[in-house]
C-alpha cells in the first residue's frame, strides 16, 4: 500500500512515521527542505520538495499510484484543494484532510474525502472536561 502525504509538519511527519511502521510505502511532499528533518535521519521513504497544489510535483511523487492521500499542510484552503484534486482527478480511494476552521470542516464533510478538524475536537473535549466536572 502506498500513501502520499502533503505537509510534513508535526502532524504529517507523525502520520508518515506511523504508516511506515505499519508497512506502508510512504511518499511525502513539502515546500520546505527543513521538513525532511522532522522525518528523522534515517527516513526510508521518498521526499519531494515542492508545493502540494502543483500537479507536476504530485505526479512526480507518484499520486497516480497512491492508495491513500493525506493533506496536512498548515493551510485549510490548500488542504481542501489538494484533497479534492486527489479524490476527483486522481480517484484515490482514501483521502483525508486536516481542516482547522470548524465551519469549513462542517462544510466539506461528506464531500468525497475525510475531514479531520483538531479545532473541533479540542472544543468538544475541553467543553466536556468542564461540563462533566459539574461545576465543582
Amino acid at each position: 500500500m502506498k500513501a502520499l502525504i502533503v505537509g510534513v509538519g508535526r502532524v504529517g511527519s507523525a502520520v508518515a512515521g506511523r504508516l511506515h511502521d505499519e508497512g506502508w510505502e510512504v511518499v511525502v511532499v513539502d515546500e520546505s527542505e527543513e521538513a525532511l528533518g522532522r522525518l528523522g535521519a534515517n527516513w526510508p521513504g521518498e521526499f519531494h520538495l515542492g508545493h502540494g497544489m502543483d500537479t507536476t510535483v504530485l505526479e512526480e511523487a507518484g499520486i497516480a499510484d497512491a492508495d491513500a492521500f493525506v493533506a496536512s499542510t498548515d493551510g485549510d484552503n490548500t488542504n481542501i484543494v489538494i484533497a479534492q484534486i486527489a479524490r476527483q482527478r486522481y480517484e484515490i480511494p482514501v483521502v483525508a484532510a486536516r481542516i482547522l476552521d470548524p465551519a469549513r470542516a462542517d462544510f466539506y464533510s461528506g464531500r468525497g474525502f475525510d475531514v479531520v478538524s483538531p479545532t473541533k475536537t479540542a472544543i468538544a473535549e475541553l467543553s466536556h472536561s468542564v461540563l462533566s466536572s459539574g461545576g465543582s
